[in-house]
């Protein structure tokens, strides 16, 4: 998916952006301090990132 901002976001916005990203960030430090792995988009597909993320199969 690719995006093209083409107008200012508004404070709100602004500000809506913030909070989503300081949630995943949370989020992901909490997964993170008990070992579980995550699933995250490169851009191309999914991938699993991670301690005990299962091996990928090809």
């Amino acid at each position: 998916m690719n995006a093209t901002l083409k107008t200012i976001p508004t404070e709100k916005s602004k500000m809506i952006l913030k909070i989503l990203m300081d949630a995943v960030a949370e989020t992901l430090e909490k997964k993170r301090r008990l070992g579980q792995y995550a699933v995250m988009w490169d851009g191309k597909k999914p991938v699993q990132k991670g301690a005990d993320a299962p091996t990928p199969k090809d």
